[in-house]
């Protein structure tokens, strides 16, 4: 009888057509197979039930089968056959016994399993499933009762309700030797733990014009082709986005349109830096790359994320991609992010919290954050270091009208003690007072200005931007300092791992930084292993660690070459990709990748700590006139 339990929502969806019916409605030859998975049919918990489907052999050989589990035990056993006859056990032809805990604990989804053994055309046999666990939870395999009344018989195993074997009408979903499309992973999941389905994303397809996310149950069991953007599913074949299409297709693994993709990323990576001390961070470092240029848009709009609530450009986001993509010598990307920044601008200097991926405008009413002010005139200096020499000052002619409104606002926002207003920061949270999520940046963001000004022959510039940064160093210095540098001036919102931007490649750190890097880390140090991004008393972060902040204090650390420090935290954040090698925007209280993956902001600090630990760190802004 069907046990009470709910499919997920995510994997209730990926249902196929249903199989013994010909398109035009009639009547198609039997099938050794039903794919159609909308309910839970019959318990195969032992030793009261199981569940058998009846098959006619189609060929000589068995290869492997599919069933549909789902399965709210996260332990035990499920035992697969191949009988000629339904009720004994003797007459099994091949076993696999599967452990649930290695399949990913409770979850649902396809099932395949390798099983090797003659069999004789034309003759019938039964695939044999059940389920053993100390748990009270129910394991059920899934079906329909909507397929076609010449399918196979489906056989429900229930002691206490039947006595014994009963044949149903319902049919339970299975696969004999399954090739394309039947394989689970191709156009239905593979069994899915139900721990990935806490985040929205797991991968990018791209093809440099259009984007699309790999959901978490499409990506059990794939792994990217190394150096690409392309998808080896569970049966081999691969899926990507070939050129000029605009969703994705499943190849052969020798689609020459996937091999030219595939050609071309691995070009761009190796036309630049891959940091890393050693190869699985260079592989970390090679997989934020592409993610990162599958977040690009052709505009130089940076998506934080590809997932709609993610799917809009950030000036912050974009700021650290675009030095990470300066640093790593990727400077055509670098350039294109800051054209769309210069774009995006508004009149006054200041920027949106976030615009459109088109450039129109925000899209909703969120308030705009001055920290935009100090990180868009950063990144650009970052770009100016790192660009080809002979070429640079004609574009950064180009780009510094953007850098004086920007700096010029930041310069005059600041108030007589030198700090500039409250503004919501990366919390994209309200304070009442100057929060140091936008004291830092600006910080930075003048000492950058002055040195692109500096570049030009803008002497007047200089002097008035590098005279608002002592100004703001000053502010910061007697607001900020004697607290540890805390969230907010007034010292009542706790600590924030922004005080993380007082440390290189933002600012020179001030001498009573590192105890207070200390004091930080240590106050917002979650169990799971992370950081939430502050303690605010008035603000719960709950059991949720956020890989940026956590980045924040492996980059600061790194910065100031406490280099223990760094290797333990970068390798924490490292240690919680998904099963694609993406990195996670947080990580839940279980320490599972949770909200979306990729997220560029993870990226381009993870990029930013390895090119630091690696010795070739991104430069920091000197403060005041440079040294003769």
């Amino acid at each position: 009888m069907a046990p009470s339990i709910t499919l997920s929502a995510v994997l209730a969806t990926a249902l196929l057509s249903v199989p013994g019916t010909a398109p035009d409605g009639t009547a198609a030859a039997p099938r050794a197979d039903q794919a159609r998975h909308d309910v839970a049919l019959f318990s195969v918990k032992a030793p009261d039930n199981a569940a058998a489907q009846e098959f006619t052999a189609a060929s000589s050989r068995l290869t492997r089968v599919g069933f549909f589990l789902n399965s709210a035990a996260s332990t035990g056993t499920v035992t697969v056959q191949v009988r000629g006859e339904r009720d004994d056990a003797a007459s099994a032809l091949a076993t696999r016994t599967l452990d649930l805990a290695a399949l990913g604990g409770a979850g649902a989804g396809w099932i395949e399993v390798p099983l090797d053994a003659p069999l004789r055309a034309g003759n019938p046999y039964y695939l044999f499933v059940q389920a053993t666990t100390s748990e009270s939870k129910a394991i059920a395999w899934y079906g329909t009762r909507h397929a076609d009344p010449q399918a196979p018989v489906s056989w429900n195993y229930d002691r206490p309700h039947w006595g014994g074997w009963h044949p149903d009408a319902a049919r339970l979903a299975f696969h004999i030797n399954p090739v394309g499309g039947d394989r689970c992973g191709e156009t239905d999941p593979c069994y899915v733990p139900a721990s990935a389905l806490s985040a929205r994303t797991a991968g990018l397809l791209s093809n440099r014009e259009v984007t699309e996310a790999v959901p978490p149950s499409l990506a059990v069991g794939a792994a990217y082709v190394d150096g690409s953007n392309v998808l080896r599913l569970p049966s081999g074949r691969w899926r990507y986005l070939p050129a000029g299409a605009s969703a994705s297709v499943v190849t052969g693994a020798d689609d020459p349109g996937a091999l030219r993709q595939i050609t071309e990323s691995r070009a761009w990576l190796a036309a630049g830096k891959v940091p890393g001390t050693t190869p699985e961070r260079r592989a970390v470092s090679r997989r934020a790359l592409l993610s990162m240029r599958a977040l690009l848009r052709p505009n130089g709009a940076f998506a934080a994320a590809w997932s709609p609530a993610w799917e809009n450009s950030w000036p912050r986001d974009g700021s650290f991609a675009a030095a990470a993509f300066a640093a790593t010598g990727h400077d055509a990307e670098a350039y294109l992010m800051l054209r769309h920044d210069q774009a995006t601008q508004r009149p006054d200097g200041t920027w949106e919290a976030r615009t459109t991926l088109d450039g129109a405008g925000p899209p909703d009413a969120r308030p705009w954050q001055l920290d935009g002010n100090g990180w868009v005139p950063w990144a650009t200096w970052q770009w100016y270091r790192a660009a080809p020499a002979k070429d640079r000052a004609a574009r950064l002619a180009a780009l510094y009208p953007m850098v004086r409104k920007a700096a010029d606002y930041a310069a005059e926002s600041l108030d007589a003690d030198g700090l500039p207003p409250a503004s919501p920061d990366y919390w994209e949270l309200p304070t009442d007072t100057t929060n140091i999520g936008t004291a830092a940046p600006l910080l930075s963001g003048l000492n950058a200005a002055a040195e692109l000004a500096r570049a030009s022959g803008r002497t007047g510039d200089a002097a008035r931007w590098a005279a608002a940064a002592q100004r703001l160093s000053d502010g910061i210095a007697t607001h900020f300092a004697p607290g540890g540098y805390p969230r907010t001036s007034d010292g009542l919102h706790g600590r924030d791992s922004a005080a993380a931007f007082m440390a290189p490649p933002f600012n020179t750190a001030p001498a009573d930084l590192p105890p207070a890097l200390d004091s930080t880390y240590d106050a917002l140090l979650l169990p799971n292993g992370g950081l939430a991004p502050g303690n605010d008393p008035d603000f719960s972060w709950g059991a949720y660690a956020w890989t940026p902040s956590t980045t924040f204090l492996a980059l600061a650390w790194a910065g100031t070459g406490e280099r223990a420090k760094a290797d333990r935290v970068l390798d924490w954040v490292l240690s919680k990709r998904n099963g694609l090698g993406e990195l996670p925007e947080t990580v839940n209280g279980r320490g599972t990748p949770s909200s979306v993956a990729p997220l560029g902001w993870t990226d381009s600090l993870v990029l930013l700590t390895a090119l630091a630990l690696d010795g070739s760190p991104a430069p920091t802004p000197p403060t005041g006139p440079p040294a003769r």
